[in-house]
């Protein structure tokens, strides 16, 4: 009995360092910024509770709406083309055929432990349009500078960065899934005379569907809280990007610029619920594509 005793005394220990750090760093700031959120700082009468009246003025701020669209946009097309590029490196390092494997893991995967800080600073050098070795390189071939940094341009060059930046990233989730598919699945596909093109259609892509979707999950929260990229590009394109290009960005501003903190936690709160729900949509499409397929493969098998 006291064996049995100290082992279940166990778990909570083991446990409660977890618990406290997530209390005090996580849910206590949180329910600090829930206040916040609930309260106004006037010129007169100093700081004054408000209720709800600061979701109401972000909800139609359009500021934030136009921050949030273009992450909403940023997202459709950044977040398919990366996820692309990682699973299509991660089948092929898979397959075995290619020469020199470590290392050109080791290569797509570098630039996910260059700080996003620096990652950044060098796009932006890139995408110099006096200085940058594109528009060097254009004027000597006698070609216009292309403009990286216009107002048209400027999200697929955040999408570059991005997409740079996190494909490696990406690919060891999805390469670490593949590895652990048992080999006797491949061994009866081959026997059924699949070849590598359908082994990899009938047999990996289903066995990744639950690391595709975790890889997109946090495809869907980092592409929400878009903040480092625009935030140094902004030093160097003011005119094109403002201190509400994106949500995260505006709060960011909001908070340590114009000294607006509780109208900042509103917005930061407002931007969770974004995510929230973008997350469970996410997940909700998932599991329904998922039963239906399940459902279309029993209906094949009563069939036949």
């Amino acid at each position: 009995m006291t064996g049995t005793r100290r082992h279940r005394a166990a778990g909570p220990l083991f446990v409660a360092p977890f618990l406290a750090l997530f209390l005090l760093l996580f849910l206590a700031p949180l329910g600090y910024a829930a206040y916040l959120s609930l309260f106004q700082s006037r010129l007169i009468g100093g700081t004054v509770f408000v209720g709800l009246d600061n979701y109401t003025q972000a909800l139609g701020d359009p500021q934030l709406l136009h921050g949030v669209g273009r992450v909403a946009l940023f997202f459709v097309i950044q977040v398919p083309v990366m996820l692309l590029l990682a699973l299509l490196f991660a089948l092929a390092l898979d397959s075995g055929l290619l020469r020199l494997a470590r290392m050109i893991r080791l290569g797509i995967f570098v630039p996910y432990a260059v700080p996003s800080v620096v990652a950044a600073l060098m796009w932006g050098y890139l995408y110099g349009p006096d200085f940058g070795p594109f528009a060097q390189l254009s004027r000597k071939l006698g070609l216009p500078a292309p403009h990286f940094l216009s107002d048209g341009w400027m999200l697929g060059s955040l999408a570059n960065i991005v997409t740079w930046e996190f494909v490696g990233y990406n690919m060891i989730i999805l390469y670490a899934a593949l590895r652990t598919i048992p080999q006797e699945l491949y061994e009866a596909a081959a026997v059924d005379g699949a070849g590598a093109w359908r082994i990899a259609w009938s047999v990996k892509l289903p066995a990744l569907r639950p690391a595709l979707l975790l890889t997109l999950l946090f495809s869907v929260i980092g592409s929400f809280q878009l903040f480092n990229e625009p935030n140094l590009l902004m030093k160097i394109a003011p005119d094109v990007i403002s201190s509400s290009y994106t949500a995260n960005l505006y709060a960011y501003s909001l908070a340590f610029t114009g000294q607006q903190v509780n109208y900042a936690a509103t917005v930061s709160f407002l931007l969770g619920l974004v995510i929230v729900i973008a997350s469970y949509g996410v997940l909700l499409t998932a599991n329904r594509g998922s039963r239906d397929s399940r459902a279309g493969r029993d209906s094949l098998r009563r069939a036949a």
